[in-house]
């Protein structure tokens, strides 16, 4: 059961700025204001939680996605202070409205947490139409209620009003989050569960209840994982064929604890996973570099010592080391600093220490009592150092045939801008589509690059095909930062031509199959793309409205067109198209070019380790499982009828 602990009280609340502009500017606190913004309101109430479990007063977290599009979080922890604060309202008033106002940075109250900043709980605040508090603490249960950041209860003597009794400890959040705020307002139950699942691997002795009440059927799942972060190893290789047990190992270095799991599979590709506070930091940081530099060093060494690696043959490269390998790095640190609130990256340099060290220590105690396991993880080393000496030469040749001009068979129309923070290239289907777009761009920053049908599946086909096929070697000639195929580090972002690679098929079943063929390549071989922000999806309209008297108007989706028809009064003309081919100029401008009136949508990625899991199960050869899929995510599509 939890521990109580008396010391944690108002005083325990640092207050280091008023609350100021999340409203304004909501991106910079939790991301965005897509489904990924929307979806970090959750997990910003969940890592305090989670917080509170780190500290030893929790063992089990409920999150409850509500019928009526809300989102109740509920701890067993201590609950938040509800004692006077010195600034003359109750703590857990100065928590929720208040920035930088919160227990992490009293150093008495959490040792180590997730919860970083103390903005989380002020910011879900800010951004919800309403949020409602309770908080079980002393016998009592208090409440206090907000909307849209506001407090709406009056305060006596500046404390909270008392609802009810209980022998329970803990806080219970539910909020509303802001329609005005947010694209959508919906919850996306897949991603919330993949988070949820991930923490409990993190936490072996926590649980965690879901339950999700929008459906005619609650839907409710438990997560519990005793084995921790092996079990996650486990799980994420379980398609995949083993090359060993799972590695395990842990230890502690100035005051930093390192946990660590890894396990070698038959596949070339590497996932590597790191984690601070049970934050997953999807940019990784100091403390996978640790990891990586160390793992890579001990593998070269007991190479050579082994006869393995000879005198004049040069290292495995970390990439090599890593060909097939999964692996979560777990550290606590008692004061991490990160790229961002949203802690995509960690940035402390001692924690690429502590990891360094661990895992030199232990992974070379490891490797002198399993030899059997040491010499299978060179052997997949040796295997894609050949390949990538190979392909290499492949490369070599491809470049030397092609000279890596700018548009080595003359598809590109350039734009004549080379500030490439405001070009834009847009990677259109067809001579028809393409040559309509040509005429209609913006010469001056806009570049058009057709190409023909179908471009090859990369998640099917081995490297060699993929980079002799002329689609995809045009697309990597006209993006000018190379091209990662997972064993050697050429690509670089930074020679990217273009801020906005956009990509532009037409609104049908073959469009939507170009689409996914070309972002299944950026995802599996230019990630950095997709991560950073680059990739677009252009929205071309599906009917243009011609009504007899007024203005013509764009319709991108069914549903606009229903709304149309029930708005507008009098005759109209309906005009469908079934391709992007069927605009003039000037319509493929208006609609789908022109940057004030055209409708983009940026390509996110907010789960790592779902995202490649369900790439490879929509794109691979596996047929069973990809039915399953589509029959159990049919409701979720948008159906043009």
């Amino acid at each position: 059961m939890p521990k109580n602990d008396a010391s944690y009280n108002a005083s325990s609340i640092t207050v280091l700025e008023g609350l100021e502009a999340v409203r304004v500017r909501p991106g910079m606190y939790i991301g965005s204001v897509s489904t990924k913004g929307l979806n970090h309101l959750i997990y910003e109430i969940v890592d305090n939680s989670v917080d509170e479990h780190l500290a030893g007063y929790c063992d089990t977290i409920t999150v409850v996605l509500e019928a009526d599009g809300s989102a109740t979080i509920e701890d067993n922890g201590r609950g938040i202070p509800v004692e006077m604060h010195e600034k003359g309202v109750s703590a857990e008033r100065v928590v929720f409205t208040t920035l930088h106002a919160g227990g992490k940075f009293d150093n008495n109250a959490y040792k180590t947490s997730g919860g970083l900043h103390g903005v989380g709980s002020s910011v879900v605040n800010a951004l919800s139409n309403r949020l409602t508090v309770r908080v079980k603490k002393g016998g009592l249960i208090y409440e206090d209620c907000y909307e849209k950041g506001i407090p709406v209860k009056e305060l006596e003597n500046g404390l909270l009003p008392v609802v009810g009794k209980t022998k329970e400890t803990g806080t219970i959040i539910n909020f509303l989050p802001d329609d005005t705020i947010f694209d959508k307002t919906r919850f996306k139950e897949e991603d919330v569960k993949s988070r949820l699942h991930e923490t409990a691997y993190l936490n072996p002795n926590l649980t965690i209840h879901f339950m999700d009440k929008r459906g005619d059927i609650a839907e409710e799942v438990i997560y519990h994982e005793p084995e921790g972060i092996v079990g996650y190893i486990k799980d994420m290789n379980k398609s995949s064929e083993a090359v060993h047990d799972v590695i395990y190992f842990k230890g502690e270095s100035e005051g930093i604890a390192v946990e660590v799991a890894l396990q070698y599979v038959n596949e070339f590709h590497e996932n590597v996973l790191g984690f601070c506070n049970n934050i997953y930091n999807a940019e990784g940081g100091t403390h996978l570099t640790g990891f990586k530099t160390m793992f890579t060093g001990v593998i070269n060494n007991y190479a050579r010592e082994l006869g393995i690696l000879k005198e004049k043959d040069p290292n495995f490269t970390g990439a090599d080391v890593r060909n097939g390998m999964t692996a979560v790095v777990s550290i606590k640190h008692p004061d991490p600093r990160f790229e961002g609130q949203t802690k995509t990256k960690l940035d402390n340099q001692d924690a690429s220490k502590a990891v360094s060290k661990v895992t030199g220590d232990e992974i070379i105690r490891y490797f002198d009592r399993n030899l059997e396991v040491l010499k299978s993880v060179i052997g997949c080393a040796e295997k894609a150092a050949k390949i990538r000496k190979s392909e290499e030469k492949a490369k070599t040749n491809m470049l030397t045939k092609q000279k890596y001009s700018f548009d080595s068979n003359g598809k590109l129309a350039n734009c004549e801008s080379k500030d490439a923070s405001k070009c834009e290239i847009f990677i259109v289907e067809g001579d028809s589509a393409g040559g309509s777009a040509k005429t209609a761009r913006n010469r001056q920053y806009q570049a058009i690059l057709p190409i023909r049908g179908k471009i090859l599946n990369v998640e099917k086909a081995t490297i060699d095909k993929v980079l002799a096929n002329a689609e995809i070697k045009t697309m990597i000639n006209a993006f000018g930062c190379g091209f990662s195929e997972g064993y050697g580090n050429d690509f670089d972002v930074n020679k990217l031509r273009y801020n906005k690679i956009i990509i532009m098929a037409d609104a049908d079943v073959d469009g939507a199959h170009i689409s996914t063929l070309l972002l299944t390549l950026f995802y599996r071989f230019m990630p950095e793309l997709i991560y950073e922000g680059h990739v677009y999806l252009a929205m071309p309209p599906l009917y243009k409205a011609m009504p007899a008297k007024g203005q013509e108007e764009y319709l991108y989706d069914d549903k606009a067109l229903e709304k149309y028809r029930k708005t507008h009064k009098g005759p109209f003309t309906l005009q469908r198209y079934k391709g992007l081919g069927e605009m003039d100029a000037e319509q493929l401008w208006e609609t789908t070019l022109d940057p004030e009136r055209r409708i983009l949508k940026q390509v996110e990625i907010e789960d790592a380790r779902m995202a490649s899991e369900t790439t490879e199960l929509l794109m691979g050869n596996d047929v069973p499982p990809r039915k399953a899929f589509i029959y159990e995510h049919a409701e979720e599509a948008l159906l043009d009828i």
